[in-house]
């Protein structure tokens, strides 16, 4: 993502005797306020998803590289050399933001895993660093796929020891946001608060105001709809991954949020409905999507499918243990011929699994209440 989202409400801990999980700052609710406690709360360390010694294929999962900071570079640097046995890695999307780096992270991770799968993602099509003059962000992603395709990165629709692994490709539109706005607060406008406005250049007849860019990026996968039909009438398992968000339940509500407006520049209506024709209307226990973008880390099972996000994120925000650090990245996901256990712990997927989702409530949290005047 663009934006300093991300609050430190992010840290959540299962509190003893409690069956809420909640936010540090959050505190204990009584009679609609908010009790603020203190002292600080300590996070379990992840088990690393490292390679283990197993037998058979195993894909890992991540999101959000981010590779012009210096720190995230150096983790991308840090993986292990390939093994013996098959690994595969899903990067979705957000690698690096100029076309140099792009290519030197992509050529890292392919030292790293036997197949490595990618997705766009908004910041890889930036323009606002590039040497190049590029006509547009179109461009610059024909020729980044040019260069996956060289490195022998996939972007399409592969089938690997009986699992299908499909890339879709996606774009966010504001109207994927129904949910009651936050009022009463200045909050800025999309195009102040997103870079992609100033930092992506679409030909004529796309454009972020309305749903042409997610249609667009949709329809990017149709070239592949014979290869994913003969692959869903062959393989029992199938995980889908892409960049943006599908659902708006794998985001926090918007009075939990720094920037309220960000569910309008996250997901795609478009998306969710090619990942329901993938994997079904109702899903199976072995559906599963993984997604990126927020930054969030979360593993949830909605209508039965399994939508993932396990990002690297900024430094700032690991520095935080907003989104869990960089230890036990990237998530293994499928070991053993099956889907591995849930990402714990997971704060706000965590914190959704024991509180309902109550959108229609728009005072805002105390968090983000005192960065707010009143109108």
């Amino acid at each position: 993502m663009v934006l300093c989202l991300i609050s430190s409400s992010s840290i959540f801990t299962l509190q003893p005797g409690r069956s809420r999980c909640l936010p540090k700052c959050m505190g204990v609710q009584n009679n609609g306020r908010y009790l603020m406690k203190e002292g600080d709360v300590t996070r379990h360390k992840i088990i690393p998803s490292a390679r283990l010694d197993t037998v058979g294929l195993e894909v890992f999962v991540v999101s959000d590289l981010h590779t012009e900071y210096l720190e995230n570079m150096e983790w991308v640097n840090g993986l292990p050399s390939k093994g013996k046995k098959k690994d595969v890695l899903l990067v979705a999307g957000d690698v690096a933001e100029t076309y140099e780096k792009f290519v030197l992270t992509m050529s890292l991770l392919k030292d790293s895993f036997e197949h490595v799968f990618f997705v766009p993602g908004n910041h890889d099509l930036w323009l606002r660093w590039e040497k190049e003059n590029y006509i547009d962000s179109l461009q610059k992603l024909d020729k980044m796929l040019d260069a996956c395709q060289m490195l022998g990165v996939e972007t399409n629709p592969s089938v690997i020891d009986g699992l299908a692994i499909i890339p879709l490709f996606s774009w966010y539109h504001e109207s994927f946001d129904r949910e009651k706005d936050i009022t009463g607060i200045r909050i800025p406008s999309l195009e102040l608060a997103c870079k992609d406005f100033r930092a992506c250049k679409w030909p004529d007849g796309l454009t972020n105001g309305d749903n042409s860019l997610a249609t667009h990026f949709d329809a990017m996968n149709d070239k592949n709809q014979d290869t994913v039909q003969e692959m869903l009438a062959n393989c029992n398992q199938v995980i889908s991954f892409s960049h943006f968000v599908p659902r708006l339940e794998l985001c926090p509500e918007k009075r939990m949020l720094f920037y309220p407006n960000l569910p309008k520049m996250i997901g795609s209506d478009f998306l969710e409905a090619r990942i329901r024709y993938i994997h079904g209307a109702r899903g199976s226990t072995k559906s599963c999507h993984i997604f990126g973008h927020t930054h969030f880390c979360w593993d949830v099972q909605l209508d039965g499918i399994r939508y993932v996000q396990a990002p690297l994120a900024y430094p700032r925000e690991r520095k935080r243990r907003m989104n869990g650090g960089e230890d036990w990245l990237p998530f293994c996901i499928y070991s053993n011929s099956k889907l591995t256990e849930n990402m714990s712990p997971c704060y706000w997927s965590d914190y959704y699994a024991s509180n309902p989702r109550t959108p229609d409530i728009t005072e805002l949290a105390p968090w983000v209440a005192r960065f707010y005047g009143k109108l």
